[in-house]
């Protein structure tokens, strides 16, 4: 008797620490918003949307090295540190690909890569008009991880600054949908009635559009842009929280707690948002881990179609866009890496909003 009662949250946090896939997926999702949020900071490439093209050196497969020249630019970067940290630096000078280069009477005698066995065309730079720090800079070898796309980007780059996209599309989308997705479901299965019919034929006519048609509609209302995107998903996938909530709160209001609420004199709000909700949160998650996937799916869809990100953003989905046809003409990494990159996240969340429902089911 003496000893100390564990509150249901606490009961619910330790089952969750027990289930390892739960604790897995909620670890690699704080990684993948860390390396959302700091991507240019780890992204070999700071420009942004890491779009430094270099066509010469297209398609390169995973590990390709070259010596890269930095023509030095006039051009001052009046950019704060902020935001450069998160917004990528602006290019103001120019990355040439290399084959050969030497240095003859202050002169900077190099060959500009080609590829397809082809040769490179031999230019010259006065070192005199490059300062003594731009001169121990001005070539050095590049590494690319992950090869480079058709465009001679930096795969891996665009794959850590694509992250932000499908990361936060996820979590804008399920949050709009949830806000929405709650309040009408309670209020149609609190109160019934005219309320509910009304409610319901709102739901019923918007779960008749097809979800991709409602999003091209949505986003060719609002425009084509970043934030238009994540709206648009976000009001096409509450149908399906509301319904759920609504089904579970007309069976939840004939419970005996419901009913003892009321006799205090409890108000509705309360009723619902303090008794009700948090029992019948465990399929809601599971609905919303389902959204996060979903809402990835049809921004990659979107961006497939030219009506999500547009370029130069970098995308998961946009860049399977760019490179699937790479699949048959025998570098399949291309569209492979970002499609992997999108199941592994899907599956982290789905993994985790099972723990959770586990974690919180009162029945249990």
């Amino acid at each position: 008797m003496g000893g100390k009662t564990q509150s249901l949250k606490q009961l619910a946090l330790q089952k969750f620490k027990h289930n390892f896939w739960g604790v897995f997926s909620f670890c690699f999702i704080i990684i993948v918003g860390l390396v959302s949020v700091f991507a240019y900071v780890l992204a070999p490439d700071h420009s942004q949307y890491a779009n430094q093209m270099h066509l010469s050196i297209h398609s390169k497969r995973p590990g390709f090295t070259i010596d890269m020249l930095t023509l030095p630019s006039k051009i001052q970067n009046t950019q704060n540190a902020l935001d450069k940290l998160f917004f990528g630096t602006v290019n103001t000078e120019t990355e040439v690909p290399v084959s050969a280069f030497k240095i003859k009477d202050d002169t900077l005698l190099y060959t500009e890569y080609a590829s397809d066995g082809l040769v490179g065309e031999e230019k010259s730079l006065d070192l005199n008009t490059v300062s003594e720090i731009e001169q121990f800079n001005l070539v050095a070898p590049k590494t690319f991880h992950l090869g480079t796309d058709k465009y001679g980007r930096d795969v891996l780059s665009r794959v850590l600054v694509g992250a932000r996209i499908s990361f936060f599309i996820g979590f804008v989308a399920v949050f709009i949908s949830l806000i929405i997705g709650l309040t009408l479901g309670s209020v149609a299965g609190y109160y019934g009635g005219k309320v509910d019919a009304v409610i319901m034929w709102v739901i019923n006519v918007t779960w008749s559009i097809p979800t991709l048609l409602l999003v091209i509609a949505i986003t060719l209302a609002l425009g084509k842009g970043f934030w238009q995107v994540f709206i648009a998903v976000g009001l096409t996938m509450w149908v399906e929280v509301a319904r759920v909530v609504r089904g579970q709160i007309i069976s939840a209001k004939e419970m005996q707690y419901v009913t003892a609420a009321r006799a205090l004199g409890y108000t509705d709000y309360r009723i619902i948002t303090k008794h009700i909700l948090p029992n019948i949160m465990a399929p809601v998650i599971v609905i919303c881990a389902a959204n996060f996937a979903s809402a990835i799916l049809i921004e990659s869809g979107l961006s497939f179609l030219g009506i999500g990100a547009q370029p130069p953003m970098a995308s998961w989905g946009a860049m399977i866009k760019d490179h699937y046809n790479y699949i048959i003409l025998g570098k399949p990494y291309l569209a492979i890496i970002p499609g992997l990159c999108i199941m592994s996240l899907v599956m982290a969340f789905m993994l985790m909003g099972n723990a959770l429902r586990d974690a919180l089911d009162v029945k249990s």
